[in-house]
């Protein structure tokens, strides 16, 4: 039976019978092809659970309702299986992508992410795609055989290059890794595996991107309006949103904020998957793809929002930067946590001994930058709980995160 809204598969999407494999080979799985298997392992893996205890945009004790890595994880999950539906592409590659598109954020989100890329500022930073490469490549020891996940090249392929080419074919870093380098990790392990840093991934990792700005765009709007942050009627600064705001008010005149804010939420979402699809069919057809070649060969990202909705996107970060991301309330929060993080990094870097074992194992201080890259792992791989801990632990209180 067809399943409502699903396409024929498309001659350029990704197949899991044609994989280009795994960097161990494996036997087949009866039951389950192997982009099946690469969502379930990284669905069981440690650093997916750990997703559940870090930050989106507001800590977890400032209320149960806010998203937070994981719950975010998930929606962007179900959009990118929407899009690759509609699309005709193939939705366990998508969700695979989407699953694991941000295992590598350390705890309390961007701000974490800030204060670690400044205390490795002398051993190339600090990036969270080339650390979600990094985990599930070599930080993740489940399997007897191998660590990482040992997944699919097209997974790793889309968690490297989901936002597009690192590197032109010379190796020089391209976009926002022009004039910087193409992260350490991801080129030294390319060099074994080859990514093709050059060039587009698959669109289903094309999609597994989107899907983010989408589920970023209406689900932001969602924790922002449920924190207080702003009042609902200035929302229709966004000119798309005071238009799905006006429908709703006309459909539902007696509806409370709650539902109104819903209704918003998901019709924003409906509108933006349906220009994805429509915006990436007309691309499709001008580029006249027949293969997934065809797709990573492309000049430009073939999934994408029209130019409408790419303005609307737009408009709605420009919304949200001064009146959530930096707001003062998430500012002074996401303040405190940058600097406990940089404690503690500082803490483990003198004191080794302070890390667990299997941390300190082969991991002799003689080498800083090594040293100092294994400390940043396991930070990054702190949930914010267990951060708040540490930080009590050594310096015997931990910041008011509220």
């Amino acid at each position: 039976m067809a399943v409502a809204g699903a396409r024929p598969r498309a001659p350029y999407a990704a197949d899991p019978f044609f994989s280009r494999g795994r960097l161990h080979p494996e036997e087949q799985s009866p039951l389950r092809n192997d982009f099946r298997r690469d969502c379930d392992r990284i669905i069981h893996s440690t650093a997916f659970r750990r997703l559940k205890h870090k930050t989106q945009v507001f800590v977890s004790h400032e209320g149960d309702h806010f998203r937070t890595r994981l719950t975010h994880t998930l929606e962007v999950t179900q959009i990118a299986r929407a899009l690759a539906r509609g699309l005709g592409l193939d939705e366990d590659l998508a969700e695979a992508l989407a699953l694991s598109h941000d295992l590598g954020h350390p705890p309390f989100g961007h701000a974490g992410e800030r204060s670690l890329d400044q205390c490795m500022n002398a051993y190339g930073g600090f990036d969270h795609n080339a650390q979600s490469l990094k985990i599930v490549t070599a930080l993740e020891r489940r399997y007897a055989r191998f660590d990482g996940l040992n997944l699919t090249w097209e997974t790793l392929e889309g968690i490297a290059k989901h936002n597009g080419p690192l590197s032109d074919q010379a190796g020089n870093g391209v976009g926002r890794y022009e004039g910087k380098g193409v992260p350490c990790y991801i080129a030294d392990y390319s060099r074994e595996h080859d990514l093709e840093l050059w060039s587009y991934a698959s669109a289903e990792a094309q999609v597994a991107a989107i899907a983010d700005d989408i589920a970023y765009d209406a689900h932001d709007l969602d924790d922002a309006l449920r924190a207080g942050l702003f009042p609902l009627d200035e929302i229709d600064e966004i000119p798309l949103v005071k238009c799905i705001h006006a429908e709703v008010l006309t459909l539902y005149p007696g509806a409370d904020q709650p539902r109104i804010v819903n209704e918003i939420t998901r019709r924003l979402i409906a509108r933006m998957i349906a220009d994805v699809i429509a915006e990436t069919d007309k691309r499709i057809s001008a580029l006249k793809a027949r293969s997934i070649g065809d797709i990573r060969g492309a000049k430009k990202t073939v999934v994408a929002f029209s130019g409408e909705l790419a303005e609307a996107d737009r408009t709605i970060k420009k919304f949200l930067t001064p009146r959530m991301y930096r707001s003062e309330r998430v500012s002074a929060v996401m303040g405190r946590a940058e600097e406990m993080v940089a404690a503690l990094f500082a803490h483990y870097l003198v004191r080794p001994q302070d890390l667990p074992e299997e941390w300190r194992a082969n991991s002799p201080k003689t080498d800083g930058g090594a040293y100092a890259r294994r400390v940043t792992d396991f930070i990054a791989g702190m949930t914010d709980r267990f951060a708040l801990a540490e930080h009590a632990r050594f310096f015997g209180s931990s910041p008011e995160l509220r």
